[in-house]
């Protein structure tokens, strides 16, 4: 089966590439997998302490990860899969897609804000000629009705 891979983080923009993610997932017999970065920056802390962040940071991820899960069961029919990893977010998706041979698209959600569509999309679009799978730009500002047209 062909997997939609969308990066879960608490950008706005996150929210629509969530739901193109599953409305093409839904409408292509294809399955979403939620992806999850955890930076390392945020465990350069004593050990004890690192390890109590590291596992908030995990359950926060998870009550993120239920709400668009819900939805994506209720809605579209479609059960995610999670994935939490921890490292640099371009070399985590990166190996994300390189092991899991059934991911086929990367769906990333583009800011709008005048810093640009954010680091994700603007590190990996330019190297977008060399990446294993196609990479699906989901503007931030697209309406629900809208990506119900579009998908």
């Amino acid at each position: 089966m062909r997997k939609f891979l969308v990066v879960l983080d608490d950008s706005r923009e996150c929210l629509n590439a969530m739901r193109f993610a599953a409305m093409r997932a839904a409408k292509t017999g294809g399955g979403v997998e939620i992806l999850s970065i955890i930076p390392p920056e945020e465990f350069n802390h004593w050990i004890g302490v690192g390890e109590i962040m590291r596992e908030e940071a995990r359950e926060r991820i998870h009550a993120h990860f239920e709400v668009f899960a819900k939805w994506m069961r209720d809605k579209q029919g479609i059960d995610p899969e999670l994935v939490i990893r921890e490292g640099d977010p371009v070399e985590q998706i990166l190996a994300q897609i390189n092991e899991d041979p059934e991911v086929g698209i990367l769906v990333l959600g583009a800011g709008t804000d005048k810093k640009g569509p954010g680091p994700l999309v603007t590190q990996l679009s330019r190297s977008s000629g060399t990446l294993p799978v196609p990479i699906t730009i989901v503007p931030g500002e697209l309406s629900k009705e809208r990506l119900e047209a579009i998908t």
